[in-house]
């Protein structure tokens, strides 16, 4: 089946050196602020996006992620996978996310720390890719986020063997039951396969949509512990 009728013009908005910061994590976060906020519209999108979504709400839909990213990563073998997690948190060390350390992603992980993120704000019609090394995060800094958890979901990451085989939903409800009477009545504690990583970013490329395919690409590249080398990319 040929897809070639699905597409898109871009025109929301234009992405110029002079307009990029100096630091890559600052421009993240003003490009997160403005994807979480709607901000960088026309007036007339914004009532159509408010619109969808207001639709999406009435039919029970969930509304968007905008911290959703792609995580890729790969084992020793070299075989590349990739899933859809969720960002917790990010500041100048880099990007934080959190999961099952006996997971497939953990464990390509620890065969292979080196990792890529990549965001992709529709609505703004822009992407964000992240390459870098990951590293878990501290016993603490995982205590504190998993203490933030809804207790169901505290309960799940005792009860998921992540990655594993399951004969049935009913299997895995069942681990739920059990781990939610074991802790019954008391506060539940980390699981000691599950926590945190930090994403360090080495490379981290912004690239905004425009017209007749001839995007707006920036790379910044790490050329020193605190010095950023940035260039256009052709698209």
């Amino acid at each position: 089946m040929w897809l070639s009728h699905l597409r898109r013009e871009y025109g929301l908005g234009a992405l110029e050196r002079k307009d990029l910061a100096p630091d890559p994590i600052a421009q993240f976060e003003k490009w997160f602020d403005q994807a979480a906020r709607g901000r960088g519209q026309t007036w007339l999108r914004r009532v159509g996006i408010a619109l969808y979504k207001l639709g999406q709400a009435i039919l029970g839909r969930a509304p968007e992620e905008v911290n959703a990213m792609v995580l890729a990563t790969a084992g020793k073998s070299g075989r590349p996978s990739a899933r859809f997690v969720l960002l917790k948190g990010f500041d100048h060390r880099g990007f934080i996310f959190f999961t099952n350390y006996d997971s497939r992603k953990g464990r390509e992980l620890t065969e292979n720390p080196e990792a890529t993120l990549v965001f992709y704000w529709p609505d703004l019609e822009r992407q964000v890719c992240i390459s870098g090394t990951a590293t878990k995060l501290s016993r603490e800094e995982s205590e504190a986020y998993f203490r933030t958890r809804p207790r169901g979901s505290q309960i799940a990451a005792w009860a998921s063997p992540q990655s594993e085989v399951i004969p049935d939903r009913a299997a895995l409800e069942r681990r739920w039951a059990e781990f939610a009477a074991k802790f019954e009545g008391t506060e539940v504690p980390l699981p000691p396969n599950w926590g945190g990583y930090l994403l360090e970013p080495r490379e981290i490329e912004f690239w905004q949509g425009r017209a007749n395919r001839l995007h707006d690409r920036f790379r910044y590249t790490k050329t020193g512990s605190n010095h950023w080398q940035i260039e256009q990319l052709a698209p």
